[in-house]
Parts: structure tokens; C-alpha cells; sequence
């Protein structure tokens, strides 16, 4: 039981892990930052671009409520809940873009690091003429 315990320490402590728990934990954040960019900022203005219709609301009702004659629901009315879909739908797509941009970034960033880094590229093989043409520079600073 004890080697069992230690080898879940050692892979649980391993540094991929432990950088897949922050990025998960930080992107369930982010998640929420878009998911409020989107349903308070983004759908209420394409609502009213298309008429003032809120997604949230647009449903398919299958089969009605049943209800008695006080006005109590009997049957709660079946519904496919096609605005929740498409407001899922434009979450994900925003969500999917923005990590776009920062893989993007990052991948930027990356690459002028490495050119920084880089030790310069060794001078090219001088060809027959400049080398004709060295030797003949040095044979006249001899004179």
C-alpha cells in the first residue's frame, strides 16, 4: 500500500500534472469570462439586430402544458430548446477563437525567442572568383 501511495505522489507531483490542473483551472475561469461576454454582451446586441429576439427563449414546444381548471400545470409542456443551442454553439465558437489567438501568440513569441537565441548563421563558402579575386588583392599589397 505504501509503494502504491508513493508512485501516485511521484506521477500526481510531476510537472505536467500539476501544469494541466492550473491550465484547467484557468480555463474554466476563462470559460466563464466568455460565457458573460456572450450571453450579456454579444447575443443581446445580435438579438436586436435581428428583431429583438432572445435566443434563450427560442424553443420548439413538442407538446403543450396540460393544465387544470384553476390554472394548475398538470403536465409540464415538452420542449426542444433550439436558442440554447445556438447560444452554446456561438459560446464555443468564441471560446474556440480567442484560444486561437493565443496559441497564435504564444507560438510568436516562441519563435522570436528562438531567433534571438540563435547563434548566427556561418558565413557562406566564398566562391572561385572571390577567392581568385583575394589572392590577387594580397599579391598587390605585396608590391
Amino acid at each position: 500500500m505504501n509503494k502504491f501511495l508513493t508512485d501516485f505522489k511521484n506521477f500526481a507531483m510531476k510537472g505536467n500534472v500539476l501544469d494541466m490542473a492550473v491550465g484547467v483551472i484557468i480555463g474554466g475561469a476563462f470559460g466563464k469570462i466568455v460565457t458573460s461576454m456572450v450571453n450579456d454582451v454579444i447575443m443581446p446586441t445580435v438579438g436586436l439586430l435581428v428583431g429583438g429576439i432572445n435566443f434563450k427563449e427560442l424553443k420548439w414546444v413538442i407538446k403543450p402544458e396540460v393544465k387544470d381548471a384553476a390554472g394548475t400545470v398538470i403536465t409540464p409542456e415538452a420542449t426542444l430548446n433550439y436558442g440554447n443551442f445556438i447560444q452554446t454553439t456561438v459560446d464555443f465558437i468564441i471560446i474556440a477563437f480567442c484560444i486561437f489567438l493565443f496559441i497564435r501568440l504564444i507560438g510568436k513569441l516562441n519563435r522570436k525567442k528562438e531567433e534571438a537565441s540563435a547563434p548566427p548563421a556561418p558565413a557562406p563558402e566564398p566562391s572561385a572568383e572571390e577567392k581568385l579575386l583575394t589572392e590577387i588583392r594580397d599579391l598587390l599589397k605585396k608590391q
